[in-house]
């Protein structure tokens, strides 16, 4: 185990993270580092202050994939970090992590809002609605983030509103592609066995789909959605992809000049007329 490396990646993981990141109080006291202090991080953590400085300090046993986990969870690593952090420590591999994450980083649900003419949402690995922006609402339904707040259970189990879409079919396997990726990356996951579980009980057309164990890669898809409001429009899909927590950014536009663009285009003015 290279145990200075260990020592110099916790020492500036924890320098790096601050108090207002993981719920602390920054409180009055001048802090010597703008990060953690070791004893929060070992509270963090739920191990002894001498424990984790001993670690710092290279001077400590080979941590258990147990230790390396609780270290993960309380320097909010990623999952390629946590990955590094196992390997430094000399285990063959890092256990899945506990759930999917499921909160939206700050930079990626502010690019929701620079996108005017497009419809953004972003969704976890269990196709849960973790941030949307003002267009997404008025294009996929009011409800969406409020009353529907996962996408497979709006699908197939017809909680929200769901406009008729072309795409419903495909975007029926796609749902459960996806989760089937997450039951394998995330098998503690409680909330994900619940959900699975809703799905099983309450979707024949679910249970079909996904004794087929379908795979879809992200990507391009166009479709046409009729819209209560505006119509049938023609609308392209796009995904982006943020690895380090497993989410999705998934794009809605229109082509430019078309029909449907140009009513996406006034869709997108009221948003921007709106009082705050």
């Amino acid at each position: 185990m290279p145990r200075q490396e260990l020592a110099r990646f916790l020492r500036e993981r924890r320098a790096g993270l601050r108090p207002q990141a993981v719920g602390l109080a920054a409180g009055t006291t001048p802090r010597r580092t703008p990060g953690l202090r070791r004893e929060e991080v070992a509270e963090l953590a739920h191990m002894s202050v001498d424990y984790y400085t001993r670690l710092e300090q290279a001077r400590g046993p080979r941590p258990s994939p147990r230790v390396l986990d609780a270290l993960a969870g309380a320097l909010r690593l990623t999952s390629a970090e946590r990955s590094h952090l196992f390997g430094l420590a000399g285990s063959p591999a890092a256990p899945p992590a506990p759930s999917a994450p499921r909160r939206v980083r700050p930079h990626v649900a502010a690019l929701l809002e620079r996108l005017p003419d497009t419809a953004a949402i972003v969704t976890d690995a269990s196709y849960g609605l973790v941030a949307w922006n003002p267009l997404a609402r008025l294009l996929l339904g009011a409800d969406l983030g409020r009353d529907t707040t996962n996408l497979a259970r709006r699908r197939f189990l017809g909680q929200g509103r769901m406009h008729t879409s072309s795409g419903a079919a495909e975007f029926g396997h796609v749902v459960v592609a996806r989760l089937r990726r997450a039951a394998e990356r995330y098998p503690h996951d409680a909330q994900l066995a619940v959900l699975l579980d809703e799905l099983h009980a309450g979707s024949e057309e679910f249970r079909r789909i996904w004794a087929t164990r379908p795979v879809h890669a992200p990507g391009h898809r166009t479709k046409d959605l009729d819209h209560p409001e505006l119509g049938r429009l023609r609308l392209n899909c796009d995904v982006l992809l943020v690895p380090e927590d497993d989410q999705e950014v998934v794009l809605v536009t229109a082509d430019p000049g078309s029909p449907s663009g140009r009513r996406i285009t006034e869709l997108a003015g009221r948003v921007q007329s709106a009082p705050l």
